[in-house]
């Protein structure tokens, strides 16, 4: 109320102001204000050119005058190319009935001062810039008759006072912003007939009091956020004509009372949540032309329909829960549909030949459902068909070659089915077939050459069939092919140079066939391509140099080919995004007009033969995502220019002659996801500027000549699933900061010199499921307990370390290990009852382990004291044989001087003494002398007798030598 009182003072202000103007001067005319307004205004083309003071104003670009020449009672400037803002100074114009200023380009907001338009019967103002709320004042225009401020940037709610525009019957407020609900004075509005509320952001319910606006002919509200259930209150809007409330939110059933409302010619309910059956009372709607009721919940069957829907022209009621088949009463000869989608529901049964005595049908769409059985011959029967469409569902069989006589249609999708046998040639006789889409069959044969008759045919689609033979040679008589997609069959043979006159042709795919050969030079004239898709084929030999002539191409693909040479003739058009030429035989450098390829995000071509650097030209692929430059010849550094690249998600330089160390500038790729830089020859260190990639996911440095500790910094990268640094002359120990990457799935850090113990925060990794692999580095200490933690883990690698202790019984938790390696270490003590599964190889050269599958720890204990027994045999046996030795030798010694002395004995009673003794002894003299206290002692045959000066006597008889106490030999000896 308070806003009305305002708006009267201001009428009053108003009125008086302009008594007192024309009181007191001329400048209270029309003429004078509409002067003003024209000078606020920007008028690009003129069209106020007329509008001047020399000139009789009613002879002005788009006034109008009263009968009387006095006022101006219309002004109509509708799409005048108009721009500025509405000035308040119209309210001058206190006569004007008619103010039409719709499709400019005014901004800025709607001024209230229009509430003083006392006279006002028409406001257009939609179609401009203009923003901000509606002014309430608009709501003082008692004789408004027409609103219609729709198409503009307005916001807020519609205010209820829009219920005291008795006389209004064009209410528009589409294509805005404004949010709120529906205020419930709309019902106060009898006179209204056209009410457009459609694409804004209304919420909450529709009001019942709806069903007041008793004169509505035209309801839309669509495309806003609506809820709960549609009133059935609205079954009382009996000159209701058209109904959309589509892409809502609204639910429950459809109410019953609609089908009361027998002016009906429109209704949109798609895509809101309504649920339950299709009510049969939608039959009493015989003015009914268009019924729309996709994608939502409904159920049921489609039986509700009838014969007395003879107005009906489109059916739609696909994207629901639908059952069963279509009913025999669905089509009849005096029907009038054209249009019927019945798509993505879960109708079944064979293909409804009810449908054939719809002679009137121009699209039919059934894709989507469950039906099943062969194509009937009778589909001929449908002669104005234009769109066929039977894709994604079980239909069998082959295709009736009666589909050749259709001779009105124009698509044809029969697409994700399961038919078979060959393509009927009469389908050349289609001379109207735009598309046709036949992928994912199993279609097989050769394509009929017949099928190049087709002249209108833009679209061919024949994806993952079975198709074989060559390519038709005709072809080229495809002058409107735009789009040729053939990949995934069996077709060989070169490509025909025909193909090269389909000079329309933006999409070119054969990938995955046998093709062979090289390509066509009249591929030069296809200048409108832009996607061309030659990979998993057998195509040889150098590019056509002409095909640098293709401006436009986007995106190749001739990965896993035998092209060889110089990439150069792929290089022409500078709008390629995607270059894939992965696996062939391409060598040369890098052509720089790469760089001019600005929009280039993909760029693969790994597994060439591809030499030189990267140059500086790279760092002009501003929005490069993706570079694979693996498997070739690249040598010298890294060029620093690609630090450029900022938008760089995929760095693959794996395997090839890199030198240097690693680009600390690389940690600077914030959106970097995988680098892979090995096998390579980088040295030096891992540089900490990595761990600034907080998006890393795979990082593999394995295969260089890295050196010093492994950066703690790498603990920042806490989305890494890979971490791969194994093969390098890393040192030091394992960053503590490692536990911060949470997860990591992978982490191979063998054949290193690593250091000190495993760290127990390893533990912590618990997503750690593909390896763990710390093997031949210098870890000692024990293996940490918290690695039973990583109950994901598939592979443990920590051999050939000097690990120690025993193995952590928490180990045998990690039922997902399939491969274990603990072997050449220093572990003992008995092995988790788990790894019993795990081969001998998997702890072989360690200190004292046991348990399966190794000796039972009883049994090596038993082994451990049978040990010690021998060994304590051992040393007895070695006594003995000492003992023995010993025991031997002095035996052999006391017989050796027994039969001596028996000798000497017999010697000296036998006859001959004197020289033949004196040469008996000097036969058997041992021949050694010893001196002791001055005296030489001789060894003879018998005794130890002092010799006065004779020297070297031998005796053979003797083996020994020994110097002895002569007082103690001669004591012994006697």
């Amino acid at each position: 109320m308070g806003s009305i009182k305002m708006c009267h003072m201001m009428l009053f202000f108003a009125v008086l102001s302009a008594v007192l103007a024309v009181t007191f001067g001329d400048n209270s005319t029309d003429s004078y204000w509409l002067l003003r307004i024209k000078s606020e205004l920007v008028d690009p083309v003129g069209v106020l050119a007329n509008w001047s003071s020399r000139t009789n104003i009613c002879s002005w670009n788009g006034l109008v005058c009263s009968d009387d020449q006095l006022h101006i009672i219309g002004l109509s400037l509708s799409g005048s190319g108009l721009s500025g803002s509405i000035s308040p100074e119209f309210s001058h114009l206190t006569s004007l009935q008619t103010l039409d200023l719709s499709l400019n380009a005014f901004a800025g907001s709607i001024p209230h001062e229009l509430g003083l338009l006392q006279n006002l019967r028409e406001l257009l103002l939609y179609s401009n810039y203009l923003s901000g709320k509606i002014p309430t004042e608009i709501c003082l225009l008692k004789k408004l008759q027409v609103l219609r401020i729709g198409d503009n940037m307005l916001a807020g709610e519609i205010t209820p006072s829009i219920g005291n525009l008795k006389e209004l019957r064009v209410l528009g407020l589409a294509y805005c912003q404004l949010n709120g609900s529906i205020p419930a004075e709309i019902g106060n509005l009898k006179n209204l007939k056209f009410l457009d509320l459609q694409k804004n952001s209304l919420s909450s319910v529709i009001p019942e009091e709806i069903q007041g606006c008793v004169e509505l002919q035209n309801f839309a509200a669509s495309n806003n956020k609506l809820e709960g259930e549609i009133p059935a209150s609205m079954g009382n809007l009996k000159s209701l004509q058209i109904l959309n409330l589509a892409n809502n939110s609204l639910s429950g059933s459809i109410p019953i009372e609609l089908g009361g409302l027998s002016n009906l010619k429109y209704l949109n309910l798609l895509g809101n949540r309504l649920s339950g059956m299709i009510p049969s009372e939608l039959n009493q709607l015989d003015q009914l032309q268009k019924l729309d009721l996709s994608s939502n919940n409904l159920s049921g069957t489609i039986n509700f329909l009838n014969t007395q829907l003879k107005s009906l022209e489109v059916l739609a009621l696909s994207d629901n829960l639908l059952t069963d088949s279509i009913p025999g009463n669905f089509c009849t000869s005096s029907s009038s549909l054209r249009q019927i989608f019945l798509a993505q529901n879960k109708l079944s049964g064979t293909f409804p030949l009810e449908l054939l005595n719809c002679s009137s049908i121009q699209q039919l769409d059934l894709s989507d459902n469950r039906f099943e059985g062969v194509l009937p011959p009778e589909l001929e029967k449908l002669e104005n068909l234009t769109d066929l469409l039977l894709n994604n569902n079980s239909f069998s069989g082959k295709l009736p070659p009666e589909i050749g006589n259709m001779s009105s249609l124009e698509t044809l999708y029969l697409f994700d089915n399961m038919i078979t046998g060959n393509i009927p040639v009469e389908l050349g006789k289609l001379q109207k077939l735009s598309s046709i889409y036949l992928y994912d069959n199993q279609l097989s044969g050769s394509i009929p050459r017949e099928l190049t008759n087709c002249s209108s045919l833009s679209e061919i689609d024949f994806f993952g069939n079975h198709f074989m033979g060559s390519i038709p040679s005709t072809i080229g008589k495809l002058r409107n092919l735009v789009f040729l997609q053939l990949r995934q069959n069996d077709l060989s043979g070169p490509i025909p140079p025909s193909l090269g006159y389909c000079k329309k042709l933006h999409t070119l795919t054969l990938a995955d066939n046998k093709l062979s050969g090289s390509l066509p030079p009249t591929f030069r004239f296809l200048s409108e391509l832009r996607l061309f898709s030659l990979y998993n084929n057998s195509f040889e030999g150098p590019l056509p140099e002409s095909l640098f002539l293709l401006k436009k191409l986007g995106i190749i693909n001739f990965s896993h080919n035998r092209f060889s040479g110089s990439i150069l003739p792929l290089l022409g058009s500078d709008f390629l995004t995607l270059l894939d030429l992965t696996n062939n035989s391409f060598s040369g450098p890098i052509p720089s007009r790469l760089a001019m390829s600005k929009n280039l995000t993909r760029l693969r071509l790994a597994h060439n033969l591809l030499t030189g650097n990267i140059s500086s030209e790279f760092g002009q692929l501003k929005e490069l995502k993706f570079l694979d430059l693996s498997f070739n010849n690249f040598t010298r550094e890294v060029a620093p220019e690609l630090s450029n690249c900022k938008k760089l998600e995929h760095v693959l330089l794996n395997n090839n002659q890199f030198i240097g160390m690693i680009p600390s500038w690389l940690g600077g790729l914030q959106k970097l996801g995988e680098l892979d830089l090995s096998f390579n020859f980088f040295h030096g260190t891992v540089p900490a500027a990595l761990g600034n990639c907080s998006r890393l996911l795979k990082l593999s440095l394995n295969d260089n000549s890295l050196s010093g500790e492994i950066p703690p910094e790498m603990g920042n990268l806490t989305s890494l699933n890979v971490l791969d640094l194994q093969r390098n002359n890393l040192s030091g120990q394992i960053p503590s900061t490692f536990q911060q990457c949470k997860k990591l799935y992978e982490l191979r850090l063998s054949e290193n010199m690593l250091t000190g113990s495993i760290p127990s925060e390893l533990g912590t990794l618990t997503e750690l499921q593909v390896i763990l692999d710390l093997s031949r580095n210098l870890f000692s200490g024990e293996i940490p307990s918290s690695l039973g933690n990583l109950m994901k883990l598939e592979s443990l690698n920590i051999s050939f370390n000097q690990l120690q202790g025993e193995v952590p019984s928490s180990l045998g938790k990690l039922t997902s290990l399939h491969l274990l390696d603990l072997s050449n270490n220093h572990l003992r003590g008995q092995l988790p009852s788990t790894f019993s599964e795990f081969p001998l190889s998997s702890f072989m050269r360690n200190d004292k382990l046991c348990g399966p599958p190794l000796e039972s720890c009883s049994e090596y204990a038993g082994q451990e004291k049978r040990r010690l027994s021998n060994t304590a045999v051992a040393g007895i046996i070695v006594a003995i044989v000492f003992t023995s030795t010993l025991i031997c030798l002095v035996l052999l010694y006391i017989m050796v001087r027994i039969w001596c002395t028996w000798r000497k004995v017999m010697i000296l009673s036998s006859d001959g003494g004197g020289t033949e003794h004196n040469i008996e002894e000097e036969k058997w003299d041992y021949g050694d002398e010893k001196k002791r206290k001055g005296e030489y002692w001789k060894v003879n045959t018998m005794a130890l007798v002092p010799s006065q000066g004779k020297q070297n006597l031998s005796s053979p008889t003797c083996i020994f030598q020994l110097k002895m106490d002569s007082e103690t030999m001669e004591t012994t000896m006697v």
